[in-house]
């Protein structure tokens, strides 16, 4: 027994000790990547850069000690730094001072949002923003990024806001502005991230960040701004205390930031899970979520997630296991420490170029082709890009995220009622409108409402069937297959009982078909007398058809009895 334990064991060891390698390489090799981008995002938020460097520590450290996913990184987002400075700058204005202190109120809330959404095991509170919408949101979200880094490309005044037409007739008559030697440096920025993009082993961020630290003093010589002092001693203040007027919006925001960060997050993780095989553990993720904001928040960063890009990249170098992102974080913190210096002198039109070629990914419209294709949910996605667009990032959000909901109440509200035919004398029945060839059953009409009934389309759904029993032929039963409805509100309750009465004052029997359970279980204890626990006890609509046959066949006469 000891032996085969022995030889097992070797194996493992070496296979751990392999993997905590890759993880150092993996850790190392993505700790370049996250501290430009979360410098750059703090200008996003219009917030110190020391706002996103204290994300990205907060976010690293927490995730891979609470959280479940092998390959995501939590840091700041583009997203996330968007919708903020949306907020921040409803709620303070343009002044730096509030808008910093309202940032850390609103972090924290985002933070207590999670913790109480895994408290009560939302983790499916993603599922809330539809993809079509979280991808034109993203597609328009891109843009407007974009907009607004030129300014600091170009080396000209940065408009406020996030209406994007506005944004770009300022941009346009700023242009007298520009600034040579910034736009020379942006542009040769984003052209060496784009080129370093296909030579996938030549890293382009830490690339142009040395190029641009080298050329600091040329450029600050010339007008070109640089980053300027990143001060990192804790911020142990606390946040400023939302007056009156500020309590609801504050929440709002809050919940705004909690529904983009998780349907971000989520998407991110679950992907990779897929591809891997993890299993994902969504409310253990929403609590990991809460802490790492919270944190960030006490100390005046910025709200995390878990962004894609930085997911994907932590995969494409091999990480293992969640050390990975301790490792980044650690390695984050050493250089922090020692290259403190000439991170602080890291040119802005780089800063810009690196959020720009970050976004670019999401400009692809090929993510659009599937709605093309299935024609579907494109007006959804349609409206999601041109709402962030017109509306601004966070009425954007608010606004694709209703109008999907309409859109569909709009389709469930649509009464479908299929009338259903026996096909090729087998024991299947189908919609008589697609199948020509199948047959209804004499005196029997069999009907199946196409959508769940609740309260939105119950009354319509069943007035429906009324208009079909009241056409010329002779019904005298009518089966109603439920199998669409997993479960029944009050309203289409209510609705069934009126039409069972109607069929009943006509003298029409009333079966239903295909019934879920916890609908039979409803529907028993409403005790329907139009509806007895018999009628309900047809598992198949061939079954509700020949007991009805059966129950329709008039009874013997005694001389019938006795000729049998």
């Amino acid at each position: 027994m000891n032996g085969p334990a022995m030889s097992t064991a070797a194996p493992d060891s070496k296979g751990s000790g392999l993997g905590i390698g890759i993880d150092l390489l993996a850790g190392l090799s993505i700790a370049g990547l996250l501290l430009p981008e979360a410098v750059a995002y703090s200008g996003i938020a219009g917030l110190p850069p020391q706002a996103g460097v204290i994300a990205l520590f907060a976010g690293l450290v927490c995730y891979a000690l609470i959280g479940r996913s092998r390959y995501a990184i939590v840091s700041a987002t583009s997203s996330s730094a968007a919708v903020l400075a949306a907020g921040t700058l409803a709620l303070a204005g343009p002044d730096g001072a509030s808008r910093v202190l309202i940032a850390a109120t609103l972090v924290l809330l985002t933070g207590a949002c999670f913790l109480i959404a895994s408290a009560a095991r939302l983790g499916g509170i993603s599922h809330l923003i539809a993809r079509p919408v979280l991808r034109g949101y993203t597609f328009g979200l891109a843009c407007v990024i974009a907009l607004k880094q030129l300014p600091n490309l170009f080396g000209v005044a940065a408009p406020h806001g996030d209406f994007a037409p506005r944004l770009l007739v300022l941009l346009v008559q700023e242009l007298a502005q520009v600034n040579p030697a910034s736009a020379g440096a942006g542009v040769v920025a984003l052209l060496l991230l784009f080129l370093c993009e296909r030579l996938r082993r030549l890293p382009g961020s830490l690339l142009v960040i040395v190029l641009g630290v080298a050329a600091s003093g040329w450029l600050a010589g010339h007008g070109v701004s640089l980053t300027g002092v990143i001060e990192l001693a804790p911020t142990w203040a606390w946040p400023t205390w939302p007056r009156q007027g500020q309590w609801l919006p504050g929440i709002e925001l809050a919940a705004a930031l909690l529904l983009i960060l998780y349907a971000e997050s989520y998407s991110a993780i679950r992907s990779f899970a897929l591809k891997h095989g993890d299993s994902v553990s969504a409310n253990r993720d929403l609590a990991a979520f809460g802490v790492a904001n919270l944190v960030s928040g006490l100390f005046h960063g910025m709200p995390v997630g878990a962004g894609y890009s930085a997911t994907s990249a932590n995969d494409a170098a091999g990480a293992r296991s969640r050390l990975a992102g301790l490792v980044a974080a650690a390695t984050i913190l050493l250089m922090v420490w020692l290259l403190l210096p000439w991170i602080e002198r890291i040119p802005e039109p780089v800063l810009a170029a690196i959020v720009i070629h970050a976004v670019s990914k999401s400009w692809r419209l090929t993510v659009f082709t599937p709605y093309l294709k299935w024609r579907r949910d494109r007006l959804v996605a349609l409206a999601a890009v041109l709402a962030v667009l017109t509306l601004g990032i966070l009425n954007g959000l608010l606004v694709a995220i209703a109008f999907s909901l309409a859109m569909l109440l709009r389709r469930l509200a649509t009464p479908r009622l299929s009338v259903l035919g026996r096909l090729a004398d087998g024991h299947d029945f189908v919609d008589i409108a697609q199948h020509p060839t199948a047959t209804e059953i004499a005196g029997v009409l069999i009907l199946r409402p196409e959508e769940p009934l609740f309260f939105v389309n119950a009354e319509s759904t069943l007035a429906m069937a009324r208009s079909h029993v009241s056409q010329p032929a002779q019904v005298h039963a009518v089966i109603l297959s439920l199998e669409e409805s997993p479960d029944l509100d009050g309203t289409a309750l209510e609705a069934l009982a009126d039409f069972a009465d109607w069929l009943s004052a006509r003298s029409i029997v009333l079966r239903v078909a295909r019934v879920k359970d916890p609908v039979r279980e409803l529907l028993l204890r409403a005790a329907l007398p139009q509806l007895p626990p018999q009628a309900l006890d047809d598992w198949s609509v061939e079954d509700a058809v020949r007991l009805t046959a059966t129950a329709a066949q008039p009874p013997l006469s005694p001389s019938n009895k006795e000729s049998l």
